[in-house]
């Protein structure tokens, strides 16, 4: 059975939710410590017994959107599936999911857009959580072989930077239309295939200059 909750727990997912209903409702202008009091019916003195700050409140309402990515994140890690697989599912369900919810609302998905940008320092540990777990994938393929020569920070960075628009939200909601799970699975292949640390050509083409 679930743990009862005490009337501050209680009184902070109520917080949370209408923090989040007001996003959707009217984008993040409507986000002030008043607007929120409000739609609560409490006094903004009221709202700080149960967040010390605005920014303690914009930190729950992130958890509160990171929770089921952090969710797939570390049931894809723990699972079984072999490391090209397991890259794939890692970026894949977060995609599902977040290209799920901007076509429920396109509008409140540019809201929480916006949102992370201006509050970037609060969502940075989970970036550097998704990080983590990516560089566990990266270990297990370079186990395999994989990414010969380079190093597992490294490789972080250039796969960070081939599949951006599957998991950074921003770089994502300007190009949604396009993206496709099939096309993911290319770009994982491709990345698998043909990451690695040797000079293949791309640097060696003589007779190339600048303009």
């Amino acid at each position: 059975m679930a743990r009862p909750q005490t009337d501050i727990e209680a009184g902070r997912e109520a917080l949370i939710g209408h923090v989040i209903d007001l996003i959707e409702e009217r984008g993040n202008s409507a986000m002030t410590v008043g607007e929120i009091a409000a739609r609560a019916g409490m006094s903004p003195a009221n709202l700080y017994r149960y967040f010390d700050s605005k920014e303690a409140l914009v930190e729950a309402v992130a958890e509160r959107w990171f929770q089921p990515k952090l969710e797939i994140m570390e049931e894809v890690v723990a699972s079984d599936l072999p490391p090209r697989r397991k890259m794939f599912e890692f970026y894949a369900r977060r995609f599902a999911l977040m290209k799920a919810e901007w076509e429920r609302d396109p509008v409140a998905f540019s809201s929480y857009v916006e949102l992370g940008k201006e509050n970037f320092e609060l969502i940075r540990s989970y970036v550097d959580l998704g990080d983590h777990y990516l560089a566990m994938i990266i270990g297990e393929a370079m186990a395999e072989g994989h990414f010969a020569g380079l190093s597992v920070d490294e490789a972080i960075s250039l796969v960070n930077q081939i599949t951006n628009v599957y998991c950074n939200i921003g770089a994502m909601e300007m190009v949604m239309p396009k993206l496709t799970t099939e096309k993911l699975a290319r770009i994982i292949d491709a990345v698998f295939d043909g990451l690695s640390a040797s000079d293949r050509g791309a640097r060696a083409v003589s007779g190339l200059r600048a303009a």
